[in-house]
C-alpha cells in the first residue's frame, strides 16, 4: 500500500474537490453542518487569518480549548499555512500550562473562555499578569517571552486578546496569492502537530509529528474501518489527544466521510448522536463505552445504522467489546493501539478479523509498519506468544521530542525502532495482545503477573462493572496484587465474595490480596486511567490499615 505524500492540506483541499457538497461536520447540539467545500472556505479564511498576525511557518501556535468548530478549523487552518499546531489538555491548570508554554515556545495560544467552570483567562492571567495592559498581539512576559497573541473563543471585545471574528476579519487583508504561496513552501515531511505526553513519569514531553505522519496513519486506520465518504463517524473523544485529531479528524477526512462531533463527553448526547444523526462509526475509550452500555436510558435509543469504530485509548476488556457489538450493534467494531510517539496507531484490528480476534488482540501491524517483541533486557527478538517489549518502525515514528535529544535517543533506537515501553505478546499470525506496561507488570515472589489476565478475570463476575489491578509493596513476596473494583448500580459484594470467586479458577498466587471499592478511577482528560495515582491510594491505604 503506497504511502500518501501529502500535507494535512492538501489532504482537504482533494476531498473539497472530489464531494464539494458532502456534509464534512456537523455539531448536532449546536445546530452547526458544514460541506466539505464550506470547511475548505473555513480553513483558508482563518489561515489567511493566522498569517495577518505574521504567524511564520514553523511557529508555534497552541490550542486550549474542548471540541469547538474553532478546534477543527485551526487543526487544518495552520497546517495549510504551515504553523506548528501545539495541543493543550483541557483539565491543565496554571502549573501545567505554564510549562507547556514555555517549553513549546508558543507564539500563539487560541483559548476558549472556559471549560467544565474553570476559567481559563483567570488561569492564564495567574502566570501572564502582562496580559491586564497589554494591546493585541503586543504581549509581552518576562515569563513566557514568546507568547505575543492571544485569540479567545468569544464574540467579546478584549482589549488584550483577539477574538475569532477578528481573526477572521483580519485575514481579508492576506490575499490568496499570499496564501497559495505559503501552501508551496511546505513539505509533506515538515512538523505540523505537537502533543504532549500525559508526564506520568517526569515532565510531560512534546511529541514531534509531521503531516506525512498523521496523514497515512489517519488513512490506515480509515481502511482498517473500511470508512467512505457514506460513513458518519460520531467524535466524543478530545481533539487534544491523538484519538480526536488522528483517528478522528484525519481518518475521516482522507475518506470525504462525515463527522459528528460533541465538544464534550455525555453518554446521553453520544446515544443521541449516534441515533438522530444516522452515525455508522463511533469511537470512544473503554469508559466512554461502559458509560452508554450502563446508562439508565440507554434503551430509549436504537442505533441501526452503526456498524463500526474504535475503541481505545486504554485495555480494552473483552466483556465491554461483546456488548459494544452485540448490544450497540457495531458488529465491525475496531480495536487500535499505539501511542502518540507512533502518531498514534501501531496495530489494529479490522471489520474482517473473527470476533475472537476483535476481541482478544488488538490487530496485527498497519501495512508499512514493523513490529517485533524484544526481552527487555537483552534487545533480542523473542519467539512467538512469548512476553517481551513491542517495538516499532516505519513513518509512523514521531520526528523526536522537542527540545529533548536525550529522551528521544531513549525512546528510539539506532536501527530505528522506538521502543514503547509496553509488554506485549505477539502470535505466529502476527496478532497482538497487550499485557500491561513493563512498569505495570507485578512480580510476586519471582513469578510475573500481568495485570491484564487478572482483571479479564475479574471482568466475567456479574456484579463487576469495571476493574484495575496494580502491584504493591509487600515484604514477604516483594509485591502483592490489589484490586480497584466498581460495582454494577445497585449490586452489592463483598472482598472475601470476590476473593471466592477467584478460587479454583486462577492461580493463588495471582487472587488479589488486597480489594478496594470505588465508584470512579482517576483519569486524564483523554480517559486514561491514571494507574500510578491508584498506587498512591493504595499505599496511603495499606500504611493506615496496618
Amino acid at each position: 500500500m503506497p504511502l500518501l505524500e501529502k500535507t494535512v492540506g492538501e489532504l482537504l483541499e482533494d476531498k473539497a474537490s472530489a464531494h464539494p457538497e458532502h456534509e464534512a461536520f456537523v455539531y448536532p447540539e449546536l445546530g452547526i453542518r458544514k460541506t466539505y467545500r464550506e470547511f475548505d472556505s473555513l480553513t483558508d479564511a482563518a489561515a489567511k487569518g493566522f498569517m495577518s498576525l505574521g504567524i511564520q511557518k514553523g511557529e508555534h501556535v497552541a490550542i486550549w480549548a474542548d471540541n469547538k468548530p474553532e478546534w477543527l478549523i485551526s487543526q487544518f487552518a495552520t497546517a495549510k499555512m504551515g504553523a506548528v499546531l501545539v495541543t493543550v489538555n483541557t483539565n491543565y491548570q496554571a502549573r501545567e500550562l505554564e510549562y507547556l508554554l514555555k517549553q513549546s515556545d508558543a507564539t500563539t495560544l487560541i483559548l476558549a473562555e472556559e471549560y467544565k467552570g474553570t476559567s481559563y483567562v483567570d488561569i492564564l492571567k495567574q502566570i501572564c499578569p502582562e496580559l491586564g495592559h497589554s494591546g493585541k498581539g503586543k504581549l509581552y512576559s518576562p515569563n513566557l517571552p514568546h507568547l505575543k497573541n492571544i485569540i479567545i473563543l468569544n464574540d467579546r471585545n478584549e482589549s488584550s486578546m483577539y477574538t475569532w471574528k477578528e481573526i477572521m476579519e483580519e485575514g481579508k487583508r492576506i490575499t490568496s496569492e499570499q496564501l497559495k504561496q505559503r501552501k508551496l513552501s511546505l513539505s509533506h515531511k515538515d512538523v505540523i502537530n505537537m502533543q504532549y505526553t500525559s508526564g506520568t513519569t517526569g515532565f510531560p514531553k512534546g511529541v514531534m509529528l509531521s503531516h506525512y505522519n498523521i496523514v497515512n496513519n489517519g488513512n490506515q486506520v480509515a481502511d482498517a474501518m473500511k470508512l467512505t465518504e457514506d460513513d458518519r463517524l460520531c467524535i466524543p473523544v478530545p481533539f487534544f489527544h491523538c484519538f480526536g485529531c488522528v483517528l478522528g479528524t484525519m481518518a475521516a477526512v482522507s475518506k470525504g466521510s462525515t463527522m459528528v462531533i460533541l465538544e464534550q463527553f455525555e453518554p446521553v448526547a453520544v446515544m443521541r448522536a449516534v441515533q438522530d444523526e444516522q452515525c455508522t462509526a463511533l469511537h470512544g475509550v473503554p469508559t466512554m463505552f461502559i458509560a452508554e452500555l450502563n446508562h439508565p436510558d440507554f434503551s430509549d435509543f436504537k442505533f441501526p445504522h452503526l456498524r463500526t469504530g474504535i475503541m481505545a485509548g486504554s485495555t480494552c476488556p473483552m466483556e465491554v467489546m461483546k456488548k459494544v457489538i452485540h448490544k450497540m450493534g457495531a458488529s465491525e467494531i475496531t480495536i487500535a493501539y499505539g501511542q502518540t510517539e507512533s502518531s498514534p496507531v501501531i496495530t489494529q484490528t479490522t471489520t474482517d478479523d473473527p470476533i475472537e480476534r476483535r476481541v482478544g488482540s488488538v490487530g496485527r501491524a498497519h501495512p508499512n509498519v514493523e513490529v517485533k517483541v524484544i526481552d527487555p533486557a537483552t534487545s533480542e527478538e523473542v519467539q512467538a506468544l512469548v512476553p517481551g517489549e513491542l517495538c516499532t518502525r516505519g513513518y509512523l515514528v514521531m520526528e523526536g521530542y522537542y527540545k529533548n535529544k536525550e529522551a528521544t535517543f531513549a525512546a528510539i533506537d539506532e536501527e530505528g525502532w522506538l521502543h514503547t515501553g509496553d509488554i506485549a505478546v505477539m502470535d505466529e499470525e502476527g496478532y497482538v495482545e497487550i499485557t500491561g506496561r513493563i512498569k505495570d507488570m507485578i512480580i510476586r515472589g519471582g513469578e510475573n503477573i500481568y495485570p491484564r489476565e487478572v482483571e479479564e478475570f475479574l471482568y466475567t463476575h456479574g456484579d463487576v462493572l469495571d476493574v484495575q489491578v496494580i502491584g504493591v509493596p509487600d515484604e514477604k513476596y516483594g509485591e502483592e496484587l490489589m484490586a480497584w473494583v466498581i460495582l454494577k448500580e445497585g449490586r452489592e459484594l463483598s472482598k472475601e465474595e470476590l476473593k471466592t470467586f477467584c478460587h479454583g479458577e486462577i492461580s493463588r498466587h495471582k487472587i488479589p490480596k488486597y480489594i478496594e471499592f470505588v465508584s470512579e478511577y482517576p483519569m486524564t482528560a483523554s480517559g486514561k486511567i491514571q494507574k500510578y495515582i491508584l498506587r498512591e491510594n493504595a499505599l496511603h491505604l495499606i500504611q493506615n490499615q496496618t
